[in-house]
């Protein structure tokens, strides 16, 4: 009788661990400690090259490939008009949301990079100026 007590007692304590790692998963990651950059940001020397070698690329951020077109001479407006930017909540802008991995997969997705998005947070809490 008690080793039946201590097979229920288990059986239990199982399937209550399972159904407990049914209900834990990791969907995304999210980075939120990126370093304060404080020197001038400029588009066309630090968030352009980010664009260029990471992200428009063919069936990526290319022309004719998925929104927004982040190559050269696109990159900005496409931002811009896109509404990927928000000055006035910067933290909250749709392009840094997505690189931090806040908002879907990171981007891009060969993996986070904290100097990309300390480099875009600044550039657009400095007034994202095409420059």
């Amino acid at each position: 009788m008690l080793q039946k007590k201590y097979l229920v007692l288990l059986i239990m304590i199982l399937m209550i661990s399972a159904v407990v790692m049914v209900g834990c998963y990791k969907d995304k990651t999210v980075y939120t400690d990126a370093p304060a950059i404080t020197r001038p940001v400029t588009f066309s020397q630090d968030i352009q090259p980010i664009f260029t070698k990471s992200c428009a690329l063919s069936g990526c951020h290319a022309t004719g490939s998925q929104a927004p077109n982040l190559s050269a001479g696109a990159a900005y407006n496409s931002l811009t008009i896109g509404n990927y930017i928000n000055k006035t909540s910067p933290e909250n802008s749709l392009i840094y949301l997505k690189m931090t991995g806040k908002k879907g997969t990171v981007m891009p997705p060969s993996g986070m990079n904290k100097e990309y998005n300390a480099l875009m947070l600044a550039w657009i809490q400095q007034g994202a100026n095409n420059n």
